[in-house]
């Protein structure tokens, strides 16, 4: 007889017996660099070899959407059962940040699936190809299971995404009818632990500009000019200490949200903050004051230089240099308008006088803040089918640390947004040497399973809304 464990033990079995590893070797070895011009037959490669035949097996229709932004097409799928179900959009990405070879520990490859120590490591395995294939095996177990899914499935995969998604939020408002759906499901970025299973409902916005100064065309000798022309590289440090504390606090007000909601703060009381031991030692005094760990990664907004330069570092001489440089960073949560963050900058830095620091946006477009409510039902369902699943009670994060482009999801087609990640806070992503624990894998595909059986178990909130009694 069909049933969720037998399904949940498909997948087991799928992952035992190598097949799940096979696939994910083949999809890691396509070098899908998006920031790498010579890489784009490899990135409609991946969508036309790798994924649309496993899509195709599990009855999903499939085609290419292109735009003029992106470097590669969109692959749309979808597998339609009924109008009465509740319809699911999932997402991924299957491009990568740069390999870096030479960088890599011996014996390993970014394009080789290579597993040692107990670890798997391949570029992409954690950042995105290992977490989207998860969920489509997972998927493939229910449909191998049950016959059918029980709800109505879609996805959209971009070749993009490490290049800021170009054209994705444009493909999903022209196509947003075509995208239409209950709730998104997907998967990207850690856990909060590589033992406990997570769930975040959005994520901090990302918005990244430069500071500069250019004070005269040259530089000029230290001795004879010191004290009679100003410093660029001093300067510019003293206007990013108007803008930070020496402990992390933001000084900028437009750049804090005014409170914390309850039920974020309910959450992340939950939440404890620990990179492992691969991950750095938190600072209990950087950041703002009075907020946990949790709620200052989680809750709240975080500036950050992200590279400094004056002069010749590496090289220095006796001389004033003309020009100084900073690449700085804010990361912010809902609540931050984040129309206005650049000219609240403006703002900041005139009345500190600092009106001659130039400010140049890294890019046009940036990450939107967003989550959806904690208390949402959709919350409550899925980190009860996570806690069956696993029998560990489930992390609930209001959004991630980092940025995705769920505000496409949120704003454009005004989905509710779960994301199941599938990573670990020290998996090396956009770095040398990324991996996951195979154990960690082997979980993500039974927590999948069990989330796709109950999507078709006729338990939802989808279902609740539409078998509830509308007032007259």
């Amino acid at each position: 007889m069909m049933s969720r464990q037998a399904a949940i033990q498909r997948a087991v079995a799928e992952f035992d017996s190598g097949s799940f590893q096979q696939v994910l070797r083949q999809r890691i070895a396509r070098p899908t660099e998006s920031q790498n011009p010579a890489r784009s037959a490899e990135l409609l490669a991946y969508l036309t070899e790798d994924l649309q035949p496993a899509l195709h097996a599990m009855g999903f229709a499939c085609r290419l959407i292109e735009h003029p932004k992106a470097k590669a097409p969109f692959l749309f799928a979808e597998r339609l059962e009924s109008p009465d179900l509740p319809t699911v959009l999932g997402y991924g990405h299957g491009d990568v940040i740069r390999g870096l070879e030479s960088e890599w520990r011996e014996g390993l490859s970014p394009w080789t699936l290579t597993e040692l120590e107990g670890r798997w490591y391949g570029r992409g395995i954690a950042d995105n190809k290992g977490q989207h294939s998860v969920n489509l095996q997972a998927m493939a177990c229910v449909l191998a299971e049950r016959g059918c899914l029980g709800f109505n499935a879609k996805f959209i995969i971009e070749m993009g995404e490490e290049t800021g998604s170009p054209g994705l939020q444009d493909v999903c408002a022209e196509y947003a009818e075509l995208l239409k759906a209950d709730l998104l499901v997907a998967s990207d970025g850690p856990r909060l632990r590589a033992d406990r299973p997570t769930i975040f409902l959005g994520s901090r916005g990302c918005i990244n500009f430069d500071l500069s100064i250019e004070s005269r065309s040259g530089a000029h000798h230290s001795g004879n000019w010191g004290g009679l022309i100003s410093n660029p590289g001093i300067q510019l440090a003293h206007a990013i200490a108007s803008l930070v504390t020496d402990h992390g606090e933001i000084k900028v007000p437009e750049w804090k949200p005014k409170s914390l909601p309850d039920s974020v703060r309910r959450v992340l009381a939950d939440c404890e903050v620990d990179g492992g031991a691969n991950g750095p030692q938190i600072e209990p005094e950087w950041g703002q004051p009075g907020l946990s760990p949790a709620e200052r990664v989680f809750g709240w907004c975080s500036f950050e230089v992200l590279a400094f330069k004056t002069g010749n570092p590496d090289n220095p001489v006796n001389a004033i240099p003309p020009r100084a440089k900073a690449t700085c960073q804010l990361r912010f949560v809902v609540g931050i308008d984040s129309s206005d963050i650049l000219s609240a900058l403006r703002r900041h830095l005139d009345s500190h006088g600092f009106g001659y620091v130039q400010i140049t946006a890294a890019r046009d477009e940036i990450f939107k803040a967003t989550r959806i409510d904690p208390d949402d039902a959709w919350v409550t369902w899925a980190a009860n089918s996570l806690q069956q699943t696993t029998q560990k009670k489930p992390a609930v994060l209001p959004n991630l640390g980092g940025s995705l482009p769920n505000d496409i999801f949120i704003d454009v087609l005004g989905l509710k947004t779960i994301w199941v990640p599938h990573s670990y806070p020290g998996c090396s992503q956009h770095a040398p040497n990324e991996h996951l624990p195979p154990e960690l894998l082997k979980e993500a595909l039974q927590v999948m399973t069990g989330l796709y059986w109950d999507l078709g178990a006729g338990n939802t909130p989808h279902h609740t809304a539409h078998n509830t009694p509308q007032a007259n």
